[in-house]
């Protein structure tokens, strides 16, 4: 079983070392590693080049954007299952796409996801969020629930089937495709009960109070377009976060 992990880069010469580091010490042997690079104007794309780890394919040129980029890995993918890791992330452990798998091969699902770590940006040791996703239910979905998208391993064939990332979202398209997948098209699902993913903060959606408005405004458009919710949905999605900051 081969699995694509797919990493789309702009500008992240201070930490894609250390993802590419992290694909390449899997012991799983069968991953493809994509990278598809935004035209990086920093020394990213050198650095890529000089770490090519387990990487299979490198893709640099201009893009609408994280979504419009990941679409491209998937659709350069060979690999049965699709997985990401963004430029500031991290694997748990080297076992974790073996355990992926080793799932997958068990269950014969459609998707696996885990928990994640938010970590510092300067020691990714210091755990700053653990978000602890627990088993999912369809009524947990429609309260708000959501897995880790960076923990989200999806068969390819379900992108083929049910369509890539919506690029009218330029923050939320995550939660759409998750919306889409598990409450519209109701695929298979297991859970994968161990950290997965140490995510540097920092991230795009909650870097100011104009963006983590613009992310709720997306998140209730996404909700209504799957009919799943709406602005209360939302509401019980940021509330639902709250222990995470006090789990460590």
């Amino acid at each position: 079983m081969k699995i694509s992990v797919i990493t789309a880069t702009y500008n992240n010469e201070a930490t894609v070392k250390d993802t590419i580091s992290s694909v390449a010490s899997q012991t799983y042997d069968n991953i493809e590693h994509i990278i598809i690079d935004g035209k990086s104007s920093d020394n990213t794309l050198s650095i890529i080049k000089k770490n090519t780890g387990k990487i299979s394919k490198i893709i640099s040129e201009s893009d609408n954007g994280i979504y419009d980029a990941l679409n491209k890995g998937i659709q350069n993918a060979s690999g049965e299952i699709i997985g990401f890791l963004h430029a500031d992330d991290l694997y748990a452990d080297n076992t974790v796409i073996e355990k992926v798998a080793d799932l997958f091969a068990e269950t014969n699902t459609d998707s696996i996801y885990g928990d994640l770590l938010y970590v510092s940006k300067e020691n990714v040791d210091k755990i700053i969020r653990y978000w602890k996703a627990g088993e999912y239910t369809f009524s947990k979905l429609k309260k708000g629930w959501m897995p880790p998208h960076p923990t989200f391993f999806v068969k390819k064939e379900i992108y083929d089937r049910y369509g890539l990332f919506d690029t009218s979202f330029t923050i939320s398209a995550d939660y759409d495709i998750i919306l889409r997948f598990l409450g519209k098209e109701k695929i298979s699902i297991a859970y994968l009960p161990e950290v997965m993913i140490k995510m540097r903060i920092g991230g795009e959606s909650n870097k100011n109070i104009k963006n983590i408005l613009r992310k709720m405004k997306e998140d209730v458009r996404a909700l209504r377009k799957n009919k799943l919710g709406g602005i209360h949905t939302v509401f019980m999605k940021n509330i639902i976060k709250i222990p995470q900051l006090f789990k460590k």
